[in-house]
């Protein structure tokens, strides 16, 4: 994966949205037949997948077409509205209702985690990609729309739903990063995972007989084994947390009382009147 970030929202924000939503003067027919805005960016993505996201010019996409790179800026303004446009258009959600799970948050939740962890592995260069300001397109929105229509019933306020989901995302962008950045180690050193510990075995297991390290001494073999699904772990566990939330809110939505603070035991004397 190329190092660098680029950021969303870095073009001129306007004209994006207008290409976003279609409400710009849509340009005149080129030279150049079958060439489309929507074209344009699934070359784009294509570029990104394949050479990652610093191979992705005008130039380049304007190669890839077999068209001028002039003819680009018919349809789009430049390399950050383009952006924008990829990111949309891999975020287009799955028309499948059963891409959410079988029908509670929790499920839904879950299935946006492995979604949201396959969406990074298919299209790595989402790892250089500063989100922190997006522009919100018809996808973005769709996606958002289909999650929150699930998780509803949880009970909890907006911006608490606004949160889980953030929560879901933050969690997966770092194990995504973290096995994107495995394989490119794997792919740039020539060693695999189990050769590369391989090598350190002499020194560790050396380490260990010292007595110096009896806890770690003291674990499984199993411990740092392959076979242990971190993620979905990790997954669980989130959700888990937010069962404890959704659970005691609903509590207190039907006893009511049992949020009150309990009234202090026995009652003040009352004032003597003067």
């Amino acid at each position: 994966m190329a190092s660098g970030t680029e950021t969303s929202g870095s073009g001129d924000i306007g004209r994006t949205l207008e290409l976003l939503w279609d409400t710009g003067r849509r340009p005149s027919r080129g030279p150049r037949p079958g060439l489309t805005l929507e074209r344009i960016v699934e070359v784009a993505v294509e570029v990104a997948d394949r050479d990652g996201l610093g191979a992705v010019s005008m130039r380049r996409i304007a190669t890839e077409l077999g068209t001028g790179t002039m003819s680009l800026y018919r349809y789009v303004p430049g390399k950050g509205e383009l952006l924008d446009l990829m990111l949309d258009r891999v975020q287009r959600p799955s028309q499948d209702p059963a891409d959410l799970g079988d029908g509670d948050w929790r499920s839904a939740l879950q299935a946006l985690g492995h979604a949201t962890l396959a969406l990074y592995r298919r299209h790595t260069w989402l790892l250089e990609v500063n989100q922190s300001r997006p522009i919100l397109g018809p996808s973005a929105l769709d996606g958002m729309e289909k999650v929150l229509s699930r998780i509803k019933p949880m009970g909890l306020t907006d911006p608490e739903l606004i949160s889980a989901i953030v929560m879901i995302d933050g969690y997966v962008v770092g194990a995504a990063r973290t096995q994107v950045y495995e394989r490119e180690a794997e792919r740039s050193s020539g060693l695999t995972d189990a050769e590369f510990w391989r090598a350190q075995e002499p020194v560790l297991v050396k380490a260990m007989s010292s007595g110096r390290y009896p806890v770690l001494s003291s674990l499984s073999e199993d411990a740092f084994g392959t076979g242990f699904d971190h993620f979905e772990f990790g997954l669980q566990r989130i959700l888990d947390g937010l069962e404890v939330l959704v659970a005691s809110r609903r509590a207190a939505a039907d006893d009511p009382a049992a949020g009150e603070p309990a009234a202090a035991s026995g009652s003040a004397a009352p004032e003597d009147p003067a």
